[in-house]
């Protein structure tokens, strides 16, 4: 009977290592998701940051004046 349970324990240890592998993967995998996402959202700033800069910039005159909306 104790060769029988011996035998039960190592095979859940033996999932619990498949398991625990996977789950590592998984995680793994995430992290560098997250990672790739976090630097696209940076640069998407940053291009968002860019473009408003340039606007701000196109809306004033050449002698530092705001030009007029009507033009």
């Amino acid at each position: 009977m104790d060769d029988d349970r011996i035998i039960e324990l190592e095979i859940k240890a033996a999932y619990q290592d498949d398991l625990l592998q996977a789950l590592n993967t998984a995680v793994s995998r995430q992290q560098q998701q997250i990672d790739r996402l976090e630097m696209a959202c940076k640069l998407l700033r940053g291009q968002i940051k860019s473009l408003s800069n340039q606007q701000d910039a196109g809306s004033v005159g050449n002698d530092g004046h705001e030009i007029p909306p009507h033009y």
